[in-house]
């Protein structure tokens, strides 16, 4: 395998990363609250009744914002029936999961959840079978210190303080016919715009996400997102992208390209923004909300018997993937590719964070809970990945598939602490049977240490995955070579995740 080649220096900047994008998402869907963050029966139960295992596995994560309650759940969702007395909360059928929804946790329970690990909430209000009124009485529950009808029922309810939701979306994925109140972009449009305007005028303070297409292969794509700014560009302040990958040919090296898939589609939603921009002749930059990626699909066909044969249950075992080496080294190559584009996503919300394709498992039932093998690289790059981005120079050996050409072995990104005096590289190897060498050239640093090289290796065994008491997907150190002549050399194993930690004297 020739080498690959990486030019760092801090002169060329791309943007300082926004702490948001390391959020995640709880929605109302399979496990992800009952039987997973919520278990009033589980050993460690809070007074609340969540668990206390599980959030020990997420506060190592650093999650600043937690999207909630949905996804398509919010879209028929009824805000009302999740506060007040739980004996008194109404039981419901959730049409968006053909499920039982009994309303034991609601807005006061989670943003106490959320607390426990430092999250702000971002607030999904229902555009799919409600509307402007339904909104603005959710915000003034939630913002407004007291004195009208929703704030003093928040009182009542036990919350003196307003709890101070900053985000909020405006719906959820309303181009997809599946959406309840599915709606085209007219109709959603000139609904968000007025929505926007009504929230604002009860807490002029707040930030407004409006809903971009479910997903970039949609037919409405890029159009909704023309047709949606041009209602709402000025009266918004993010618009909203949703993309899952996942391995559906079934081909190896072609999975390992999907990433290429997000780059594209991050180049036409920003090209969308700045046209709309410069035909309103706006000077206003339109910023992104990632609100929705992971990998996605090993649970597809299940999910379908589930909720065909067996619907209204509380609680189902749906859209549950057990994730892979080969998942979490594509997941890293999604996140990589986020990063390089920090100056227009500012948030990025990890979909989902808890039994529903999410990092963090637990047994059905109450058993253990553990972490997958994607869990890794969003902890190392939480840990590992703020500060300011810095445009590389790399030169890389390619490689094509079946449905890919030109495809880089090598898929990577720089941030520099300069605070801390650190910098982080990440990288991917996409090879499947060879170590990639890389040269980093750091010359333009005063002098350089590579303390440490983390590494996730899946060219042994693609598919091997995490189990309860069984972490065998895990990083492990790789040895580290001195840094020479402004040069440091690693080797990166076939199929890999990769963190170069990277000690900067000032």
């Amino acid at each position: 395998m020739p080498a690959a080649h990486l030019t760092v220096d801090p002169a060329y900047t791309l943007a300082e990363v926004d702490d948001r994008l390391y959020s995640s998402f709880i929605e109302h869907l399979g496990r992800a609250v009952y039987d997973g963050i919520y278990c009033p029966d589980h050993p460690t139960a809070d007074a609340d009744g969540f668990r206390q295992d599980v959030v020990d596995l997420i506060r190592p994560l650093h999650i600043p914002l937690m999207r909630y309650p949905g996804g398509n759940f919010v879209s028929g969702y009824r805000w009302e029936d999740g506060v007040g007395p739980k004996d008194q909360r109404p039981h419901r059928l959730s049409r968006a999961w053909r499920a039982l929804e009994t309303n034991e946790v609601g807005p006061h329970e989670f943003i106490r959840w959320c607390g426990q690990f430092g999250a702000q909430v971002m607030m999904a209000v229902n555009l799919g079978t409600r509307g402007i009124d339904a909104a603005c009485n959710l915000l003034e529950y939630c913002n407004h210190p007291g004195g009208s009808q929703y704030s003093d029922l928040r009182i009542a309810h036990g919350a003196k303080e307003p709890f101070g939701i900053h985000t909020w979306c405006l719906g959820n994925e309303m181009d997809g016919p599946w959406q309840i109140g599915h709606k085209t972009a007219d109709e959603y449009g000139r609904l968000a715009l007025e929505t926007a305007r009504a929230m604002r005028t009860i807490d002029p303070s707040i930030e407004l996400v409006a809903s971009g297409s479910s997903y970039p292969e949609m037919p409405t794509f890029p159009q909704w997102e023309a047709t949606v700014l041009d209602h709402v560009y000025e009266d918004v302040d993010y618009l909203s992208l949703h993309q899952y990958l996942g391995d559906t040919t079934h081909n190896l090296q072609d999975y390992l390209a999907k990433s290429l898939t997000t780059e594209h589609f991050l180049h036409s939603v920003i090209s969308t923004c700045d046209y709309v921009a410069a035909r309103k002749r706006s000077r206003k930059r339109m910023m992104l909300s990632f609100d929705e990626w992971n990998i996605w699909y090993h649970s597809l066909e299940k999910d379908d018997e589930i909720e065909r044969d067996t619907p209204w249950q509380k609680a189902p075992q749906l859209v549950e993937d057990t994730y892979t080496m080969a998942d979490a080294v594509v997941f890293g190559t999604m996140f990589i590719t986020l990063l390089r584009h920090a100056d227009r996503v500012r948030i990025a919300c990890l979909a989902q964070l808890v039994n529903v394709i999410a990092p963090i498992m637990t047994q059905p039932g109450g058993g253990p809970a553990w972490r997958q093998t994607i869990y890794w690289p969003f902890l190392q790059g939480s840990m590992y990945g703020r500060g300011t981005v810095l445009q590389t120079a790399c030169t890389t050996p390619r490689y094509d598939s079946p449905n890919f050409t030109d495809v880089p072995y090598l898929e990577s990104a720089a941030v520099w602490n300069r605070e801390a005096g650190e910098l982080t590289v990440f990288a991917v190897n996409r090879s499947l049977e060879e170590d990639l060498p890389l040269e980093v050239d750091l010359r333009a640093f005063t002098e350089c240490t590579l303390c440490e090289h983390l590494c996730l290796a899946g060219g042994a065994d693609p598919n091997a995955v995490n189990a309860p008491a069984q972490d065998l997907a895990v990083p492990r150190q790789r040895p580290c070579e001195p840094v020479r002549d402004g040069r440091a050399t690693v080797a990166l194993p076939p199929l890999s995740w990769n963190v170069l930690r990277l000690k900067v004297k000032q």
